[in-house]
């Protein structure tokens, strides 16, 4: 079903700068220690089951064209929907979130009395892999079926014939009950196959954000109108840019301005920390690095390791990550298209230096992520994240994320962090160094993220 590129980006993807034309010979048979994505080694075999294919899933994001990120989001929010629901049966005290999201039918009389969990949730994640990773290179999409089948001739020892097909049948049927809800959100489903639609043409005003080139039309301009799961668009608290539009020298938008043209500059020219961050960062990058919501899920992944979880709290804990990286991805762009505050590289060029470039444009053709500036989705994802980090682990930590471990295109290695406050704070400031956005966008992104991740939080599983 794969590869479906449409329109636009077909322009926009083909001139990445990235390893994906790299020619990659799949092995005949995938044992699950080919994943080579940080893979994590827990005590308990379910865990270890979900951990081994949110690994596969990392590599799969990698090489998935034209999602990121809020497409990514989605797809986060109903793959660990479906595994989350796979298993619900089996968790004492906690309930189906068909009891609260309208319109999602889990029957439990599916459910045969003889299940083998793990052949379950095997089953069900190939199937919702390969749906909602829509945009994927051939090679990398049969590594699903590939992956499926080799955990399956594990798994399936010792187990009777009647057990595999109601395991297998239970999985499947979760899966196509959660793709059948997925396909009832017509706003976000018109939108992943048109995501830079020729009908949506910016606002024109003082210090808007717009266009150069068909190439950089808007990036998903109407995602406000998608499915949230705990909290809308307008139930978030929209917040005004506090700085306006100036291009008087010494004004607090200049400076702003100003501060992300240094810090740029500096970064390159130092070979600094700060260059660092930004690249580590970064996840724009499509067939190099993860997307901004996938860096979440390794960090989660990596979380799972290091706390050795249980698989309901594994199970749980992904749950939460992707409905809060779905729903502050919904806002955020509600906002960005609302506010339309242009990107520093236009303003700098225009007012301060011609020859100005970003850090990221040496690994993209063109200096921006195509969409206005404020709020900052990575800030916004990055505290959606850790708001359900802190929730499930506290807020001190001693982590080190290897999320990038042992690349050397961009600086990848591993950076420690002591509070996950910390980790957000970083990852959303990453961006004035990368050169691609202003303080005050960081700041709200950041505000809005953890306001998301606030309202998970406080949704309740248990009965």
């Amino acid at each position: 079903m794969k590869l479906r590129i449409f329109g636009a980006v077909v322009l926009v993807f083909l001139t990445l700068q990235s390893c994906s034309d790299d020619e990659v010979t799949l092995p005949e048979v995938l044992e699950p220690s080919d994943i080579a994505f940080n893979q994590i080694t827990v005590s308990n075999p379910t865990t270890q089951l979900v951990s081994d294919w949110t690994n596969l899933w990392l590599e799969i994001d990698q090489y998935a064209y034209g999602m990121r990120p809020t497409a990514t989001s989605r797809a986060l929010a109903y793959i660990h929907l479906a595994g989350y629901e796979t298993a619900v049966f089996s968790i004492d005290g906690y309930i189906s979130n068909a009891s609260n999201l309208n319109g999602l039918t889990i029957n439990n009389s599916e459910i045969a009395s003889n299940i083998s969990l793990n052949l379950a949730l095997n089953t069900c994640y190939s199937l919702v892999f390969d749906h909602f990773m829509y945009n994927v290179q051939a090679d990398y999409d049969a590594k699903i079926t590939q992956y499926r089948d080799a955990q399956e001739a594990q798994l399936v020892e010792g187990l009777s014939a009647e057990t595999i097909v109601n395991s297998k049948s239970w999985g499947a049927y979760v899966a196509q009950q959660i793709i059948a809800y997925s396909q009832t959100d017509t706003a976000a489903e018109s939108q992943i196959t048109d995501p830079q639609p020729f009908s949506y043409e910016p606002p024109v005003g003082e210090g808007y954000w717009t266009y150069s080139a068909d190439e950089e039309r808007a990036w998903f301009p109407y995602w406000d109108q998608a499915r949230t799961f705990i909290i809308s668009s307008e139930e978030t608290t929209t917040v005004a840019p506090p700085v306006a539009y100036s291009t008087e020298v010494g004004s607090e938008f200049y400076t702003q301005m100003m501060d992300v043209y240094t810090t740029n500059n500096t970064a390159r020219e130092d070979n600094n920390e700060d260059l660092w961050i930004a690249e580590f960062w970064s996840d724009d990058v499509e067939g190099l690095m993860t997307s901004p919501p996938g860096h979440q899920v390794s960090i989660a992944n990596q979380l799972i390791g290091q706390y050795d979880t249980s698989p309901t709290a594994s199970l749980v804990l992904l749950l939460k990550l992707g409905f809060s990286l779905n729903d502050a991805a919904v806002s955020t762009w509600a906002d960005k298209y609302e506010y339309m505050v242009m990107r520093p590289s236009v303003y700098i060029q225009e007012h301060i230096d011609p020859t100005y470039e970003t850090n990221l444009y040496r690994f993209i053709n063109w200096p921006n992520p195509s969409f206005p500036g404020y709020p900052s989705g990575h800030s916004a994802f990055a505290s959606a994240a850790a708001g359900v980090f802190i929730d499930a682990f506290g807020n001190d930590i001693n982590f080190t994320d290897r999320s990038h471990e042992g690349r050397t295109e961009f600086r990848g290695a591993p950076r420690q962090f002591t509070s996950f406050t910390d980790m957000a704070q970083e990852n959303g400031y990453s961006r004035i160094p990368l050169g691609v956005h202003i303080e005050m966008d960081c700041t709200e992104g950041l505000r809005l993220g953890y306001e998301v991740s606030d309202a998970v939080n406080a949704y309740n599983l248990t009965n």
